[in-house]
């Protein structure tokens, strides 16, 4: 799985990986933030988060035509740093006025700015990678590992923030509202490694700018991968209509920062004990993790030391699996956004999974296409709604819960742990193969464009993403909120299928 792909992906990964960390330790506390300190209701919350998620999406269009203009590697060093003065601003304990609302609200206009500078463009530096003969089979899994190493930032990023506020309340006595603000305070020390990496590493990379130094030099190298008018039409037409598609997953994935934390806060248990407890331990997580890779390297390794390396990984983290149990506390209390570590852990723990799994199917002729995984991906996360669905019933709004005398039923946290897992399977089959069909179907010269246009779709899903907070605050039923989600994936899903002749002719 590792094997055979370019030097510069890891480096543009590990730089990816780094800023993911930040973003997501704001992004993990970001809604409760918005309801603790300056009192907002579920609805004007909701609506305030979708709005972030949108300019953090929408922006790498702008982000997209800048870089064709000036250059890939400029742009996303010049968001990294407009990011970071974001971030600063975000951490700074202002209260709950005006002047600190006025002051959120730029903070998120900058990390928004730098995001859509740096986050598409050097995916298509990625994508780069993979333009000649020698990588180019590699894509769709050189993809995938990128997309894993996003999420091993990810996966350690609710933990993170819940450490840091709680350190910071018991440790330097800070109030819970400004406590989130050190939680952000995380995203510029993650900034700050990240560029360490961005440039400790360019080496690796560098060949895929060596034609924005000078453009007109490279002016022949252009021609040649100019294509005729009618293709480059029919390619864009093609994307376009996968962009309207992905409209809709994003504006039901995005539910982990929204209503699935609501959900976590309102109506799921806020202790656990036995195996579940150990679930909420991100280092038994990434125990579960070496196992899984250790399996991986027993089976593929072709040398007696490789396979007895992998034993040893297996070995050693069930043993640490097996101490931590055996010393587990009868009962551990579980904050809500502890459950959005649970996605990136399983996109982590899966890749392999995903890649050896497609490898196998392309080796006998059966591996879907690109368009087809995507379809697939969007009739799994109905699923994943429609299991939230069945596992809502019985629960009723309006919200009861924090009230002794009023508090309502509250399920096993094994409904969103679960109902995570289905949503990471529909993620994989769509979110890093999505990227991948972009950076290859593309027309060279609008390839900038067409990445931050991928990115502008999944801005206007980002913005929908209220609606279902709209419908929670307007006290509608959870059974129809899930419902209306599921069924928006299912559209989708049939839509993509309907269609699927003509993306693969491009694909």
């Amino acid at each position: 799985m590792f094997e055979g792909q370019p030097k510069g992906l890891w480096a543009l990964a590990l730089a990816n990986t780094g800023e993911r960390f930040g973003y997501y330790t704001m992004l993990a506390v970001f809604l409760l933030f918005l309801q603790a300190n300056f009192g907002y209701e579920a609805g004007i919350a909701s609506t305030i988060y979708s709005t972030f998620l949108m300019m953090v999406y929408f922006l790498p269009i702008i982000g997209g035509m800048a870089a064709d203009k000036f250059g890939f590697g400029r742009m996303v060093t010049t968001g990294i740093f407009i990011m970071f003065i974001g971030y600063l601003v975000l951490s700074l304990p202002l209260g709950s006025n005006m002047v600190a609302a006025g002051a959120m609200g730029l903070s998120l206009i900058l990390i928004a700015l730098g995001t859509g500078l740096f986050k598409g463009n050097l995916q298509v530096m990625v994508g780069r990678l993979y333009d000649v003969p020698e990588f180019k089979d590699k894509r769709d899994s050189g993809f995938s590992l990128f997309y894993m190493a996003i999420n091993i930032g990810a996966m350690f990023a609710p933990t993170a923030a819940i450490k840091i506020m709680d350190w910071a309340q018991a440790s330097l006595g800070v109030s819970v509202e400004d406590s989130y603000h050190f939680a952000f305070a995380v995203a510029c020390v993650s900034l700050i490694v990240s560029i360490a990496i961005y440039y400790a590493f360019a080496g690796t990379y560098k060949h895929v700018l060596a034609g924005e130094v000078n453009k007109k030099t490279d002016a022949a190298k252009t021609a040649v991968q100019e294509m005729s008018p009618a293709e480059t039409k029919e390619r864009i037409v093609c994307l376009c209509l996968v962009f309207a598609v992905v409209i809709f997953f994003w504006m039901a994935f995005h539910q982990n920062g929204n209503t699935l934390t609501l959900f976590a806060r309102d109506y799921t248990q806020t202790s656990s004990e036995g195996l579940q407890a150990m679930l909420f331990d991100v280092t038994n997580l990434v125990a579960c993790i070496f196992v899984v890779y250790g399996c991986f390297g027993l089976a593929q390794s072709k040398t007696a030391k490789g396979k007895g390396i992998s034993a040893g990984i297996i070995v050693a983290a069930i043993a640490f699996l097996y101490y931590k149990y055996m010393n587990l506390e009868s009962s551990v209390d579980v904050k809500a956004p502890i459950f959005q570590q649970f996605n990136p852990c399983y996109v982590v723990a899966l890749t392999p999974v995903s890649v050896a799994l497609f490898g196998w199917l392309n080796k006998i002729g059966k591996e879907p296409t690109s368009p087809e995984k995507i379809g697939m991906g969007m009739l799994v996360a109905a699923l994943g709604f429609v299991w939230m669905a069945v596992g809502s019933m019985g629960l009723e709004l309006p919200l009861t819960q924090g009230v002794a005398e009023t508090e309502g039923a509250r399920v096993s946290a094994n409904l969103l742990i679960s109902t995570y897992l289905i949503l990471t399977f529909a993620e994989l089959l769509l979110s890093p193969i999505g990227i991948s069909f972009v950076s290859k179907v593309a027309p060279p010269k609008y390839a900038g464009l067409m990445m931050g246009l991928w990115f502008g779709a999944t801005a206007v899903g980002n913005q929908l993403v209220m609606v279902p907070g709209l419908m929670w605050g307007a006290n509608f039923n959870l059974v129809t909120i899930w419902g209306v989600l599921a069924g928006i994936c299912l559209v989708s899903a049939v839509f993509i299928f309907a269609i699927i002749k003509k993306l693969n002719k491009v694909a």
